[in-house]
């Protein structure tokens, strides 16, 4: 699949400057990249920047979310505010990054304040491990063992440097 943008999503605990030369690397891949910078925001209220800041690009439709670290959670959210401004997703992939799971209720309150749409994921998606995070990796690792049994195409790199160019292949695929 060729997108019209691919959106980087960092970490809520991050910023756009976490991605480091990635959005540059994709650009010379031919893509259009936008890395909205939404530091110190969470839940609810970082979809709501990030859907902001996406919308202030202008992005050329349909997009890829690329979500990295606890923004992974987010992208449903993220989704669905860009549907409904009329802008389709065509694909997810996450780079080490956590899985969405629905909400769960324990006497009426919930563990996770961001829903799910109940059609999510309506685009294919994609897992990209680097295996940069050693603290996190058996995390990593399970989501990977995930994604694969969601039939996900996935890829793990260890090298920083094939970060840019798996990203686009695995684009690709979606």
């Amino acid at each position: 699949m060729t997108p019209g943008t691919v959106v980087l999503l960092h970490a809520p605990d991050a910023t756009a400057a976490s991605w480091g030369d990635l959005p540059e690397m994709l650009r010379s891949y031919g893509l259009d990249v936008v890395a909205p910078d939404v530091p110190d925001a969470a839940g609810t209220r970082y979809i709501a920047r990030v859907s902001l800041t996406i919308t202030a690009t202008d992005p050329v439709a349909p997009l890829v979310l690329v979500a990295h670290g606890a923004a992974g959670p987010l992208l449903p959210g993220v989704a669905l505010a860009q549907r409904a401004a009329h802008r389709p997703v065509r694909g997810y992939v996450f780079i080490d990054a956590d899985l969405p799971r629905q909400l769960q209720h324990d006497h009426d309150e919930p563990q996770n304040d961001v829903p799910m749409p109940p059609d999510w994921p309506e685009a294919p998606c994609g897992y990209l491990w680097t295996h940069s995070d050693r603290t996190a990796s058996s995390d990593h690792a399970q989501a990977v063992r995930e994604a694969r049994l969601r039939n996900w195409p996935t890829t793990e790199h260890e090298l920083p440097t094939a970060v840019a160019q798996s990203l686009s292949e695995l684009i690709a695929l979606l």
